[in-house]
């Protein structure tokens, strides 16, 4: 039922038709479309999509929307994060304790790191000095040394039930993390490897996000449907606020432009995007199928979805607010990514 865009034909989403009538109009809906010409076949690098019920990654031609490839890596891939040296993007394979390395231009597999504890969330610290894992399904935060190549055990961290996403503060100093099965909220001290503090947060939350003065921590409660606003610039965090959005609210992608956040409301079947500096929402659009990873193009206009429920990347126009394409993929997509996105 949809099929892959092209200038012969419309995309379909569960909500909306759009119709095209000519080979420009679809290069205006293209990534590149501020360039006078199309970029040759091959020179923007691919999207990548993890599977985590198949247990491979689909590889994504930008250029022309299609599946090229799937990559097999271990069991529920859920999360991937770019190297510091950007010559690999690791996937992490939760159910099989590895991490698949991956050329993010050539999307060629380079190797297999084996050994790592249930790493169903990663993140590098802004330093590039640290590498974290939360262990969704064994209940701990490992930190990791960053040594260049690999990462290096340094100690474990052990959590309540169902340890989530991560993040760290800009100087590097503080790993965040949700614990959504008990509700929580906690803070690691990187230099000390020890429990700062933890603080009861709204139902399930997921994924957060700091504002970039580091002074406020946004947190996607996905047993509800708003996100819960924490200061956490004091020694003890505190409650601000809580941002209406939509059911399931869950995960967070930057817009590119330092100000803006989106989230997607993986139950109600929208984005919202969030204003940092007023702490509301902005603006909303449809994004059929549950979404929940997503990624912003280089230049910010194009927002992609993982359609969790509907085996479907989502592309959406942020400017004209309107889906343009849906390409198929495989199980349960989860997390996307690509080395063309915007500044983070």
């Amino acid at each position: 039922m949809n099929k892959p865009f092209t200038p012969f034909s419309a995309p379909l989403s569960r909500r909306l038709w759009l119709t095209w009538g000519t080979a420009s109009v679809f290069a205006a809906h293209q990534p590149w479309a501020s360039a006078q010409t199309a970029p040759a076949a091959g020179t923007l690098p691919p999207i990548f999509v993890l599977n985590s019920l198949d247990a491979n990654v689909s590889v994504i031609d930008p250029q022309t929307w299609k599946e090229t490839q799937r990559i097999p890596t271990g069991k529920e891939p859920h999360h991937l994060y770019l190297t510091p040296d950007e010559k690999s993007v690791i996937v992490a394979n939760a159910g099989s304790n590895s991490l698949t390395f991956i050329d993010p231009r050539t999307a060629q597999v380079q190797r297999v790191v084996r050994d790592i504890s249930d790493p169903y969330h990663l993140r590098f610290s802004p330093d590039m000095k640290w590498f974290i894992t939360a262990a969704n399904r064994l209940n701990h935060v490992d930190l990791y040394r960053w040594n260049g190549t690999d990462p290096v055990f340094v100690k474990r961290i052990p959590t309540n039930k169902t340890p989530s996403h991560l993040w760290i503060d800009r100087k590097s100093t503080v790993v965040y993390a949700t614990v959504q099965d008990d509700d929580e909220l906690i803070a690691i001290d990187l230099a000390t490897q020890t429990l700062r503090w933890k603080i009861k947060t709204g139902k399930m939350p997921a994924d957060l996000y700091g504002t970039p003065d580091d002074k406020f921590l946004l947190i996607g409660l996905t047993g509800s449907d708003s996100v819960e606003v924490f200061d956490v610039s004091g020694p003890q965090p505190k409650v601000v606020k809580r941002i209406p959005t939509g059911n399931g609210a869950h995960a967070f992608r930057g817009a590119g432009d330092g100000r803006h956040v989106y989230l997607g409301n993986r139950v109600a079947n929208t984005i919202s995007k969030i204003d940092l500096q007023t702490l509301a929402v902005m603006d909303s659009f449809a994004a059929p199928g549950g979404p929940d990873c997503m990624e912003v193009m280089k230049g910010g206009r194009y927002l992609l979805v993982s359609s969790r429920w509907a085996k479907k990347v989502t592309v959406i126009d942020t400017q004209s607010r309107q889906i343009i394409q849906q390409v198929p993929v495989g199980k349960s997509p989860h997390g996307i990514w690509t080395l063309a996105h915007a500044p983070r």
